[in-house]
């Protein structure tokens, strides 16, 4: 995979309000992953995947066990966070 040079981090609407959702535990390791993803989005601590069916066209990485983030590449400079949380936000 071509390394990106993530210049900037988006969060939707979306995002934000789940984010703001979580315990402050899991915000706190949110924030250590994302700077991580902001030196590699591909770091093999963060599990980086690209998703399938009707999520193609986005990926994921993993901040727990039991906790994600679902982002798309606007281009190669910047990515857009769409959601967090369980698997179940993949609905």
């Amino acid at each position: 995979m071509a390394r990106h040079l993530i210049k900037r981090i988006s969060y939707s609407s979306y995002f934000a309000r789940a984010l703001n959702k979580l315990t402050s535990q899991i915000q706190q390791k949110f924030l250590e992953k994302e700077k991580v993803f902001l030196d590699n989005p591909f770091d093999v601590r963060l599990k980086t995947h690209k998703l399938h069916g009707k999520y193609k066209n986005f990926w994921s990485f993993s901040i727990s066990g039991s906790c994600r983030v679902v982002f798309r590449f606007a281009d190669n400079e910047e990515v857009v966070f769409i959601d967090v949380g369980g698997h179940d936000i993949y609905k």
